[in-house]
């Protein structure tokens, strides 16, 4: 049986995915602008061997529901928010293991300054940094970032190929192996001649010289990506070591995985080039009674204008123009057609009202919600990842940390005792956790792979201005 890989899926904010549940008197998410509760989680996660913590974030606030920003803001939900960038190094320093995926927007971003960001972050974790690479898709994220629109989902993703072109090239191919020396005795720290401007020069972006930082230990971060439209299954067939999955039933999301394999395939890359994780929500305690008690409890919390805030910014369909309990498969509008198809997929048979909508993603979105005893929710997990063809879960919580308590004290030592989660870290890098213990770096048929060493032997710093050996100009 292949191991099952852990990730905490969460974000800096008050509410992430369980709207209203702020409230419940045990969770402290509302803490989130304090280093120790984030120091506090990274040490909880390593004790539960996760593979990582995986930090989401959006650049633009939910306000298509009531054509208002008010109902997100009165509710907390994914707003207010902080940089997910901030707290990863002090996270680092209090572990050892745990690895950090993080969430940035390129479209938003210049590839030379990313670069070294992530470069920076993959020094100080020991290689534990990943990359959820996304294109951004919410209009109020554009129109404050300078556009008066979001740019249409196809350029996006052409900006997105050559954003990773020009990152690509920095990473792997500016600075050559051994171009760091630190020889003290000749006065030289970084050999010039190994050091070389990538001269990229493309549609959207021209970056002339060379990457400011030197090699980390993984050069480029580990890639994830969480797109579902065809251009985003696309973008991740080439690139994503890792990917994300939103759905309601194993079966569905079996259809996905394997068309995305076989995409693998199609872009030179093997089937199992990535692993695959679904967004998954844990409610446990000791028996099914208690723990269906305690779901009952944090239903309770929950928020209906929340729940529908959350909605209109991932679907763009304002419900608050419909009754409550109007069915909306019968709009004819394709809007609401296309809105509603993650539902209607997956179940033809039910009606969906606006009502019925908030009930369902009033605890961890639109994923599901596994409620029950130890055995119940790793029956229940190991049932998504064989009939999926997953490699993980991304675990979201009612409340935080309550609820990855529960799964680290309750459910990984049901797991552990059937053999599908590792009983410790196999491997130092986030990269080996999703490989494979020893591959540090990118695949060979990876496209990050096709500029190693491509730059040796090309123009180098040390050409610029061969009259500028070390020390010329002390008279050295």
């Amino acid at each position: 049986m292949s191991r099952i890989s852990l990730n905490a899926f969460t974000m800096t904010t008050p509410t992430h995915q369980s709207p209203g549940l702020w409230r419940h008197p045990e969770n402290r998410a509302a803490d989130y602008n304090t280093l120790e509760y984030w120091t506090d989680l990274a040490r909880l996660l390593e004790r539960g061997t996760f593979d990582a913590v995986f930090l989401a974030d959006v650049l633009g606030i939910y306000d298509v529901y009531r054509n208002s920003s008010a109902p997100a803001l009165a509710d907390g939900d994914q707003v207010p928010l902080n940089d997910p960038f901030l707290q990863i190094s002090a996270m680092a320093a209090v572990t050892k293991n745990l690895g950090f995926a993080v969430t940035s927007a390129l479209t938003y971003e210049q590839p030379y300054l990313l670069a070294r960001r992530f470069s920076s972050l993959d020094h100080l974790t020991r290689g534990r940094i990943g990359w959820n690479v996304v294109t951004s898709y919410l209009e109020s994220a554009a129109r404050n970032l300078g556009l008066s629109r979001q740019l249409d989902h196809d350029t996006r993703y052409d900006l997105a190929e050559e954003f990773m072109e020009v990152v690509y090239k920095l990473w792997e191919g500016s600075w050559e192996d051994g171009a760091v020396v630190r020889d003290a005795e000749r006065g030289v720290f970084t050999d010039p001649a190994l050091v070389h401007p990538i001269d990229h020069r493309g549609e959207h972006y021209t970056v002339p010289g060379i990457h400011l930082s030197e090699p980390s230990i993984q050069r480029t971060p580990a890639i994830f990506q969480a797109g579902a439209s065809p251009r985003g299954r696309a973008f991740g067939a080439r690139h994503a070591e890792g990917i994300f999955l939103n759905s309601i039933a194993p079966e569905i999301t079996r259809k996905a995985t394997d068309a995305t394999r076989d995409a693998f395939e199609e872009a030179g890359r093997p089937r199992n080039a990535a692993r695959f994780y679904a967004l998954v929500t844990a409610v446990v305690a000791d028996s099914d009674a208690a723990a269906e008690k305690l779901f009952t409890e944090y239903q309770s919390y929950s928020s209906r204008e929340g729940a529908l805030a959350f909605y209109g910014g991932w679907s763009g369909l304002d419900l608050s123009q419909y009754a409550s309990d109007e069915e909306l498969a019968y709009l004819d509008t394709n809007a609401a057609r296309s809105a509603l198809s993650i539902f209607t997929t997956a179940d033809p048979s039910r009606s969906w009202t606006p009502d019925s909508i908030a009930r369902y993603l009033g605890i961890g979105g639109i994923g599901p919600v596994l409620v029950g005893s130890p055995e119940t929710v790793a029956d229940e997990i190991e049932r998504w990842v064989d009939v999926a063809g997953l490699d993980g879960i991304n675990l979201a919580y009612a409340i935080t940390p309550g609820s990855y308590e529960q799964f680290i004290d309750l459910v990984v030592p049901e797991l552990r005792k059937r053999g599908r989660v590792w009983d410790d870290y196999q491997g130092s890098t986030l990269r080996e956790y999703v490989a494979g213990p020893g591959q540090t770096k990118v695949a060979d048929t990876h496209p990050a792979a096709a500029y190693r060493g491509a730059y040796a032997g090309r123009p180098s710093a040390a050409d610029i201005d061969a009259s500028l050996t070390p020390h010329a100009v002390l008279g050295r």
